[in-house]
């Protein structure tokens, strides 16, 4: 894994987030996002969501990385049987956290969520990048049936990148 690389895709993501919510007026946040339930507000938030969930899913891939193969399978498994009210806690999520939380909280919260994942992987070994887990692919279309620690990294960046196309925020 080229962490470098990672490194530059988080900051790209930081910064595209700085310029995207600086630039917005109050009615281009509450304007509808194309191809989603959200306004763009929501989906930005929903883009800094992608990037908070990933010290759990550090976390998962640790623990399940060190077990037999077939128990992520299983989990994986499990959770997919989950997806519809996981569907429903993403969407609730986002739609509440996109309309109550501040423009100012929400940059503050992704300069120290990519603040904390540049020093989580600047501390990961090759051996642990390696390690990986079944994921349930029907949670997100990022998710591969089994993903490294490295591939984990590399996820929230996708994901904002995909969301950031069906932004309608006019951009300079």
């Amino acid at each position: 894994m080229d962490k470098a690389a990672v490194h530059a895709e988080m900051e790209r993501a930081r910064k595209s987030f700085h310029e995207l919510l600086d630039a917005a007026s109050e009615s281009d946040l509450r304007r509808a996002s194309a191809g989603t339930r959200w306004n763009n507000r929501q989906l930005l938030f929903h883009m800094l969501l992608g990037y908070l969930i990933i010290r759990a899913l550090l976390r998962l891939v640790r623990v399940f990385g060190r077990l037999p193969d077939g128990a992520s399978r299983r989990y994986a498994r499990l959770l997919n049987a989950g997806t519809v009210p996981f569907d429903a806690v993403n969407f609730a999520g986002s739609w509440l956290g996109g309309t109550v939380m501040p423009r100012s909280w929400m940059l503050a919260l992704f300069d120290r969520t990519i603040a904390a994942l540049h020093r989580r992987l600047d501390g990961e070994s090759d051996v642990e990048l390696a390690r990986g887990m079944h994921y349930p692919t029907r949670w997100d279309p990022f998710f591969q049936d089994y993903m490294t620690l490295a591939d984990v990294y590399r996820f929230p960046t996708r994901h904002f990148d995909f969301h950031r196309g069906q932004l309608t925020v006019p951009l300079d």
